[in-house]
């Protein structure tokens, strides 16, 4: 078998931006000492004078982006998930969401793959946060094209938006000619008749090969990405759901608040059917490689595989 290639999402952001960035006179990148890492370098390099290092000062670097977007310019504010979403949130909300702005907020290193800096660094809370701004809308890509299609419609899409970007190299598994990016429309990945698996992020990937293993159990699964969490697409998750009966939520995030909760409000409001989350439970993250700390929080193929062979055991 071929070898499977992997980049990590926040590659691919660096890049589109860059991309980006020869495309759009207007694009500023704002980053707060991280720019080697979030990789907003890439851009820096090719466009300095678009590119402002605002020092360890989140909140400050969303209030210079707030009165850019004022004068026109379209600014993305880059650093980890954890400063991006949690240090800043009051100034998101108030000086983004509030005005209802045209900035972009680039949130790399979010989740647990995160992985030896820690649970003081691993955002497992962001999607929660970033929800519950109005008008906010969220986005979790899936692996590299999906990363770089994220950016280059959020350029095009005008208000505010939340990119959750990984720090870990993930499977590339859009590349083919038919894939298309719209903002607030799932794929299905894989379809199935059983239980269907409703996937954000890196999480993604796991469930396309966990899917491999139930397939070898007698158990077909549907795998829906849902890139979009808000505005989520709401009537495919309710359409497989009809089918499947069963729907299972995987994300790199805390089971509260996240995909999971997004999904539930759904389904709970036009389709009830038996449902299962697998997330981080309400604990917070610890030290260790990304490996292993996906493997721990049962995110990688054969935990996930574990979680649904038994829910569709338990309930069918």
């Amino acid at each position: 078998m071929p070898e499977i290639k992997k980049i990590a999402t926040r590659e691919s952001y660096g890049n589109a931006l860059a991309e980006c960035g020869a495309e759009y006179k207007n694009l500023v990148v704002l980053d707060a000492d991280l720019a080697a890492a979030t990789k907003t370098g890439v851009f820096k390099k090719a466009f300095p004078e678009r590119h402002i290092d605002c020092g360890i000062a989140e909140c400050n670097m969303v209030g210079i982006a707030a009165g850019l977007a004022t004068t026109g310019m379209i600014p993305f504010v880059s650093s980890f998930a954890m400063f991006a979403a949690g240090r800043a949130f009051e100034q998101v909300r108030n000086s983004v969401g509030y005005p209802h702005l045209n900035v972009k907020i680039g949130a790399t290193h979010a989740g647990v793959t995160v992985g030896e800096d820690g649970a003081s660094h691993q955002c497992n809370e962001d999607i929660a946060l970033m929800r519950t701004i109005p008008g906010m809308v969220v986005i979790c890509p899936s692996d590299d094209i999906e990363a770089k299609a994220a950016v280059h419609a959020a350029m095009e899409y005008n208000g505010p938006m939340y990119l959750r970007f990984g720090r870990a190299a993930v499977p590339v598994i859009n590349d083919n000619p038919e894939y298309h990016f719209e903002i607030g429309k799932g794929v299905v990945l894989k379809e199935g008749k059983d239980v269907t698996l409703v996937a954000t992020g890196g999480c993604v990937s796991a469930s396309l090969e966990a899917a491999e293993q139930l397939k070898a159990q007698g158990i077909d699964a549907e795998i829906i990405n849902i890139h979009t969490i808000k505005p989520l697409d709401s009537e495919l998750i309710i359409k497989s759901a009809t089918k499947t009966g069963l729907v299972v939520t995987v994300e790199e995030h805390s089971v509260i608040g996240g995909l999971g909760s997004a999904v539930a409000d759904a389904l709970s409001e036009n389709h009830p059917v038996l449902m299962k989350k697998i997330g981080v439970n309400d604990v917070f993250g610890e030290s260790g490689t990304a490996a292993q700390l996906l493997h721990k929080f049962g995110l990688d193929a054969e935990g996930i595989c574990q979680s649904v062979t038994e829910f569709y055991k338990k309930n069918k």
